[in-house]
């Protein structure tokens, strides 16, 4: 079976817009676990740009399914994570100005792979399991595996950009060889971002997924139509995959 863990980070992306104090971030987790979603993710930035550490204490306490902490591997965020104890965190990359995370961590340099995998060590002293957002190249797979991550995460976003057709075709291929590598490195796979109700069953087919991370096409979709519904919909093109 494949989870879907709804990101909801832009549900207090819009609370933040006017300084509300809604829509509430935990009602939306708990509207996402009853409508069938298997985990709710969040992710903690430097600038607090949505989710706020209030949202991280209030939700460690009420999500009933599985609580995901994307952060980048900073010092303060390591401590937060050991103190809150999510049950994932995902180290992915974070920059000041970008939009949303525009790739995978950048783990081509011994330094960079050092510097994680003490995260990673100290985040598993915590009893926290770490997934590592990476790009699907063979290398940054293999680099996983030895910087002792449990799970890894395939930055889709290429795949998600690209015309349907050859382009397309090209960027599922690099999803392909990198998935078949993290399960010969003993990884469990998931992947995200940018996926959508038209695009998503091109994940379906990677050997050995366990965990989808959609957040933007779920909440843009659950303005229209409200966020049980939002989800129920994806949950059903995964389980329409699963009975194939």
């Amino acid at each position: 079976m494949i989870r879907l863990h709804v990101n909801i980070d832009h549900i207090a992306t819009i609370r933040n817009q006017r300084g509300t104090r809604y829509p509430e971030p935990v009602v939306a987790a708990g509207l996402c676990e009853l409508a069938g979603a298997h985990g709710i993710t969040i992710h903690l930035r430097e600038d607090r740009r949505h989710i706020t550490d209030r949202d991280v204490d209030l939700l460690r306490q009420t999500v009933q399914t599985t609580l995901n902490l994307e952060m980048a591997a900073t010092s303060e965020m390591l401590a937060i994570a050991a103190r809150v104890k999510p049950d994932m965190v995902t180290l992915v990359p974070e920059k000041r100005e970008e939009k949303t995370t525009e790739g995978g961590l950048a783990i081509g340099t011994p330094q960079v792979r050092r510097s994680l995998k003490a995260a990673v060590k100290k985040l598993h002293g915590a009893g926290i399991p770490v997934s590592l957002f990476i790009d699907p190249e063979l290398a940054d797979v293999r680099a996983a595996e030895t910087i002792e991550a449990d799970q890894v995460e395939l930055h889709t976003g290429d795949y998600c950009n690209a015309l349907p057709g050859p382009p397309r075709d090209r960027e599922l291929a690099r999803l392909l060889a990198a998935a078949e590598e993290a399960d010969a490195c003993g990884l469990i796979l998931a992947a995200g971002h940018g996926l959508d109700y038209t695009n998503v069953q091109g994940m379906l087919h990677l050997p050995g997924l366990k965990e989808l991370n959609i957040g933007h096409a779920i909440i843009s979709r659950a303005v229209l139509t409200g966020l049980d519904e939002a989800v129920r919909e994806m949950l059903g093109l995964l389980w329409d995959f699963e009975e194939e």
